[in-house]
C-alpha cells in the first residue's frame, strides 16, 4: 500500500537480509574491507561479531556478491547440525555434490572421515586453477562445541605454504566468550582477525535512511523530519534490525495520514504499535553526556580559578617586589602555613585561619616560577610506533592482534604529498620510559616487528 504511494519500486524497510541496501557506516565499511583483505590474503579463521540486528548477515551476502569467479563458496545459515550434516551441506554448497544427490541418501552411508577426504580432495584440485574455497557460518554463536571442534580440524586442510580453506565464523556477541572457553582454546587460538559490528550513530542512523530510500527509489518522494530521526536513534540505539521495523510502521502512518513528511509524532505512534521504547541504555548515555558536559565546565572554571589566582599573586609580588613586606608579630602554626600555600595554589589543604600570602621578594617570586617549570616536563609521554601500512584493514589486524596480547594500542595517521596517507599503530601511551622500553623489548620479539621504534609525545 504505502510502497504505492510513495512509489517505491522496493520495499526501502524490508526485514530480508538483501546486500544491495547495505549501507557502509564507519563500522560497517571497515568490517566489509577486512573480510575481503581477509580473504584476498587467506588469513585462516575470521571471526565477525554483533548485536541482534545490526547487519552481519546483510554483511556476509554483499562480501559474497563481491568475491569472483575464482573464489567457491559455501554459507551455512543453520547452525544447528551435526558434524556430518554440516559436511554434507559444505560439499553441496561448493558443488562437490547436489541437492537432489543428498535427497536420493547417496552420501548416507559415508563416514565423517569419507567426507573430510571429499572435501580435502576437492579444496587440492583449486589449486592448480589459482582458485580458493571461502566458508562462511552465520549464528555460530549457536554451533554445538562438537562442530565447533569439526571446524578446527577443517582448518587443518593446507599445504606447507598456504590455507586451503578461509572460514569465516559470524555471531552474536557471545561468540567472543564461546571460542574463549578453555576446550575451545585451540580453535580460538587460530583466528588471526576479529572485528564487532557496532550500532549506528545518530549521524549514521539519518544517513542509514536516506539510503533505503533512496535504493528503494522514493527519495525525493519522503522525507523524515530531523526531530522524527532523533526519535528514530532514540527507540533503535541504531540497530538496522529495528530501524527498518520502526521506519516501516512510521511510513505506513504517514501513508494514513496522507502525508510525505515524517514527523516525530508519526515516528512516536509507530513505536508505540510495535512495542519500542527508548532503552534504558540510550537514556544512561544521555545522562552520562550531560554530566560529562557539566563536568567539563567546572573542570574549566577551576583551572580558571587557579590561574586567576595564580596571576593577581605574580602582579602583587611584582609590585612589592624589592620593599621590605610587613611580617605579622608571631609567625603562624604549620598547619596555618600550609593551609596559606594551599589558598595560592588553588589546592584544598587542612583547615585554619586564611591567611595572605607574604610576598618577601623577587627571589620568592623566581623560587615559585622555578617549582612550576617543571610541571611541563611531566607531560612528555612515550609510545611504540609498531608499524605503518598503506591499506587501513592491515593497520586494524594488527591493532586487534597487540590487544589480544594485552597491549594498550591506538592508530594514527600521517599524510605525505609524495607517498600519500599511512596508517600506524601504536602501542601505548607511558608516562615512564622505563616501562616504555621494556614494552618496547617485548613487542620487537613478535615475528615482523624487530624494528618497532620508541617515540615521545
Amino acid at each position: 500500500m504505502h510502497e504505492e504511494y510513495y512509489g517505491f519500486s522496493d520495499k526501502p524497510f524490508s526485514l530480508t537480509p538483501d546486500p544491495k541496501y547495505l549501507y557502509k557506516s564507519e563500522s560497517h565499511a571497515n568490517a566489509f574491507d577486512l573480510l575481503q583483505y581477509a580473504i584476498r590474503r587467506r588469513e585462516g579463521f575470521v571471526v565477525i561479531t554483533g548485536d541482534i540486528g545490526t547487519g552481519k548477515t546483510t554483511l556476509c551476502r554483499a562480501i559474497l556478491e563481491q568475491l569472483d569467479r575464482k573464489t567457491f563458496t559455501a554459507l551455512v545459515l543453520n547452525p544447528f547440525l551435526s558434524e556430518e550434516d554440516l559436511l554434507r551441506v559444505i560439499l553441496q554448497d561448493f558443488g562437490v555434490v547436489s541437492r537432489e544427490e543428498i535427497k536420493r541418501g547417496r552420501l548416507a552411508g559415508v563416514t565423517k572421515q569419507e567426507l573430510i577426504e571429499t572435501l580435502n580432495e576437492f579444496l587440492l584440485s583449486l589449486l592448480p586453477l589459482s582458485a580458493g574455497a571461502l566458508l562462511i557460518i552465520d549464528e555460530a554463536q549457536n554451533l554445538p562445541r562438537q562442530v565447533l571442534e569439526q571446524i578446527r580440524i577443517l582448518s587443518n586442510l593446507e599445504t606447507n605454504r598456504e590455507k586451503l580453506l578461509q572460514i569465516v565464523l559470524v555471531g552474536q556477541l557471545n561468540l567472543k566468550d564461546l571460542l574463549r572457553s578453555p576446550e575451545l582454546r585451540q580453535l580460538d587460538q587460530r583466528v588471526s582477525i576479529r572485528y564487532e559490528l557496532k550500532p549506528l550513530t545518530r549521524e549514521e542512523t539519518a544517513n542509514y535512511v536516506a539510503h533505503r530510500l533512496t535504493i528503494a527509489g522514493g527519495g525525493a518522494a519522503v522525507s523524515f523530519a530531523p526531530r522524527a530521526l532523533d526519535l528514530v536513534h532514540q527507540y533503535t540505539d541504531g540497530i538496522p534490525r529495528l530501524i527498518n521495523l520502526l521506519c516501516d510502521r512510521a511510513l505506513l502512518g504517514g501513508y494514513s495520514a496522507r502525508t510525505n513528511r515524517i514527523s516525530p509524532e508519526l515516528v512516536a505512534a509507530a513505536a508505540k504499535g510495535v512495542d519500542l521504547v527508548p532503552s534504558s541504555e540510550s537514556i544512561f548515555k544521555r545522562v552520562r553526556r550531560h554530566a560529562a558536559v557539566f563536568a567539563v565546565g567546572a573542570a574549566i572554571s577551576a583551572v580558571l580559578s587557579t590561574a586567576i589566582t595564580y596571576a593577581v599573586t605574580t602582579i602583587q609580588a611584582r609590585v612589592t617586589a624589592g620593599k621590605p613586606a610587613p611580617r605579622p608579630t608571631t609567625q603562624p602554626p604549620a598547619s596555618e602555613r600550609e593551609t596559606t600555600v594551599s589558598a595560592a595554589t588553588g589546592m584544598k589543604g587542612t583547615s585554619g585561619p586564611a591567611t595572605p600570602p607574604a610576598v618577601d621578594s623577587q627571589a620568592a617570586v623566581e623560587a615559585r616560577q622555578a617549582n612550576l617549570e617543571p610541571v611541563a616536563a611531566q607531560t612528555k609521554t612515550y609510545s611504540i610506533l609498531v608499524g605503518s601500512f598503506r591499506y587501513e584493514p592491515e593497520a586494524v589486524v594488527l591493532i586487534g592482534q597487540l590487544s589480544e596480547l594485552g597491549y594498550h594500542t591506538r592508530a594514527g595517521r600521517v599524510s605525505s604529498a609524495t607517498r600519500g596517507i599511512w596508517h600506524q599503530v601504536f602501542v601505548g601511551p607511558y608516562k615512564e620510559l622505563e616501562m616504555a622500553k621494556q614494552d618496547q623489548s617485548r613487542v620487537r620479539q613478535l615475528p615482523g616487528y624487530a624494528d618497532a621504534q620508541l617515540v615521545t609525545q
